[in-house]
């Protein structure tokens, strides 16, 4: 059976949108006209190809969802044909019950699971299909799938975090910035104007505060397009691989920076390789898909060195203290794990450790960085107090 994308007409005259399984043409006008509604156009579900700049997507939450459905169906003893059929069904998007009956009839024709979701790469990415595939090898596919539905929503759940973490602390930056630009761009010309008139000497802090208001009002709008310019530059530097390579290195080098970026991208590496390790996926190719989820290029590239020295017999644990990424306490656990033959328990142990000492690492920097921020937007606004006091106070003395 295929799947068909169709336009119809219900019996109360709305037209209705929807995706139906068939054989054929005729048989999806006839399903439709049992249901008591009128053909207006019908297009088979095209299968979207793995280089496709079309290729649909999912977001986490519905990858997370439709993974645990499926896991549990197939686990109730269904077949995987039906499970993805008893999936469709509850999908509550056209785009998602389309590509579910397109996977479940890749599957009819004989082909693996796995397969089938190579269909769709933006949807399913390799890590998913990886895991899928060592699901299917090893006969224990509903756990895996259940395994996938965990990682995924903890991946979200840690993200969300994080994203919670920082709203505060950039909500309060553009409010400290746009209270100094008014004040400046505003408020202290119009003061320092009745000053100036009368001749008056000013302080010197109210002569650079001036200066910079100045600065301000003739040239903020240019210095706005220059800087959306830049970064309109800047991101399309880095999205080469040549000027992204050159600038993660640097990353790597800057004082306090590079830890975070260390902790961040090393924690979700070791996550993701813990994950496949569990589900069955062999070491070395595990390590190669684990390598993909690296945003920084340099970084990538140490960890597939790794691969490659393990790949020709080399430890695990030796191979990743070469790196100096990982922290003392990671790397122990690996060694151990390799030592005693369980290493997939201790890679998935570091890993929880290793994302509970990030979340802990992240919420003390952003509770160090709220009172930070105050302090400095305290000390601007005070320096423009006293740049307008201060002329007052002079002026006081003089007539006193």
């Amino acid at each position: 059976m295929a799947a068909f994308e169709y336009l119809a007409l219900d019996a109360k005259g709305k037209k209705k949108k929807g995706v139906i399984e068939a054989d054929n043409e005729r048989h999806v006008r006839q399903i439709l006209r049992e249901q008591g509604k009128v053909l207006l156009e019908l297009n088979q579900a095209k299968e979207k190809q793995a280089n496709s700049l079309f290729s649909p997507g999912i977001n986490i939450k519905e990858r997370s969802l439709m993974t645990r459905q499926l896991a549990t169906l197939i686990d109730a003893g269904l077949p995987i044909e039906e499970a993805l059929a008893g999936v469709a069904q509850q999908a509550s998007k056209n785009k998602i019950r389309s590509m579910l009956l397109s996977v479940r009839s890749k599957v009819m024709e004989g082909h693996s699971l796995a397969e089938a979701l190579a269909s769709y790469p933006k949807a399913f990415p390799i890590l998913f299909r990886a895991s899928v595939e060592a699901g299917e090898q090893s006969g224990h596919l509903h756990a895996v799938l259940m395994q996938l539905a965990d990682f995924t929503e903890r991946q979200k759940q840690n993200a969300q975090k994080i994203q919670m973490a920082m709203m505060y602390p950039a909500i309060l930056t553009l409010v400290a910035i746009g209270i100094v630009s008014f004040l400046l761009g505003s408020v202290m010309p119009d003061i320092v104007q009745v000053f100036d008139t009368q001749g008056a000497q000013l302080p010197g802090i109210t002569q650079f505060m001036l200066s910079l208001s100045n600065l301000i009002t003739g040239y903020g709008a240019r210095f706005v397009m220059v800087l959306v310019l830049l970064v309109v530059l800047y991101t399309w530097l880095v999205a080469k691989p040549g000027p992204k390579k050159i600038k993660d290195k640097l990353v790597l080098k800057l004082p306090g920076v590079n830890s975070l970026i260390k902790v961040s991208q090393i924690t979700r590496y070791i996550s993701t390789l813990a994950m496949l390790s569990s589900s069955g996926v062999p070491l070395v190719e595990g390590m190669a898909i684990a390598s993909q989820v690296i945003d920084n290029l340099a970084m990538q590239e140490t960890l597939q060195n790794c691969q490659q020295k393990v790949k020709e017999g080399g430890s695990l644990g030796m191979a990743f203290e070469a790196t100096k990424l990982f922290p003392p306490m990671m790397l122990q656990l690996i060694q151990s794990g390799e030592r005693s033959g369980e290493l997939d328990q201790m890679l998935a142990r570091a890993a929880r450790q290793q994302e509970d000492d990030t979340n802990a690492w992240i919420g003390t920097l952003v509770s160090l960085f709220e009172p930070l921020m105050l302090l400095v937007m305290g000390g601007a606004v005070m320096m423009i107090v006293m740049a307008i006091l201060l002329p007052i106070m002079n002026m006081n003395q003089l007539l006193n």
